[in-house]
């Protein structure tokens, strides 16, 4: 019996079916229509929403104050009770005042205001020192404070060799570094600010790149 009759079955090599190069091309993607784990889901985050309690506690006291007063005066009128002053003062001015008066136009433009200050802060999310991080999962939203990630960009700007003193400033958008360098040349300097800066704002795992802006200067002369 040979070597080849005593292998098993299981054992045999499977065809296989060798792809040319051109079927090979078609059938992988192309590696740039693949989005990457960091970009994944990037434009679905969003900023958080502020609880506005403070906005909201002067509004509900104001309108609680307001309604209690009226209903109080309405209360004492049904009971045979003369209406409160303010009340016969608002409406006789009412009654006699024309719109074009300053103090109709002025009242107005006060509740005009407020209303528009009302208002944007419904539809606005607030929050503007927490900047919104990449999701690590789909139940988990992290968010990381503007005054921290400028406190960790400094100390990584520092670190580089010339660096006196660094001045770091984190905006929404933007990341500025205003540096004072005592030695080394300034454009070899600034050079190695972009780069350590730059990996810097990739290691914060932000969901919003910030634009990054170095400015480096020498120590002003005394």
């Amino acid at each position: 019996m040979s070597d080849e009759e005593a292998e098993p079955n299981a054992t045999r090599r499977l065809p296989t079916l060798d792809k040319t190069p051109g079927e090979e091309d078609a059938a992988t993607p192309p590696a740039e229509d693949t989005p990457s784990p960091d970009t994944a889901g990037h434009d679905r985050v969003r900023r958080f929403w502020s609880a506005r309690r403070v906005p909201a506690a002067l509004v509900a006291l104001v309108l609680l104050a307001a309604a209690g007063l009226l209903l109080y005066d309405v209360a004492a009128v049904r009971a045979d009770r003369p209406a409160m002053a303010w009340r016969r003062r608002l409406a006789r001015e009412l009654a006699t005042r024309h719109l074009d008066n300053p103090w109709v136009l002025g009242a107005a433009a006060v509740v005009l205001v407020l209303g528009i200050w009302l208002f944007v802060l419904a539809v606005t999310p607030g929050l503007r020192q927490v900047l919104p991080m990449r999701p690590a999962a789909p139940d988990l939203r992290a968010g990381l404070d503007r005054a921290a990630a400028a406190l960790v960009l400094r100390d990584r700007a520092m670190e580089v060799a010339g660096v006196q003193s660094v001045r770091m400033a984190v905006s929404r958008r933007k990341a500025k570094a205003h540096c004072v360098s005592h030695f080394r040349e300034l454009d070899e300097v600034r050079a190695d600010l972009d780069t350590s800066l730059g990996e810097g704002l990739r290691q914060l795992g932000l969901a919003h790149e910030l634009r990054l802006t170095v400015d480096v200067r020498r120590p002003k002369k005394r």
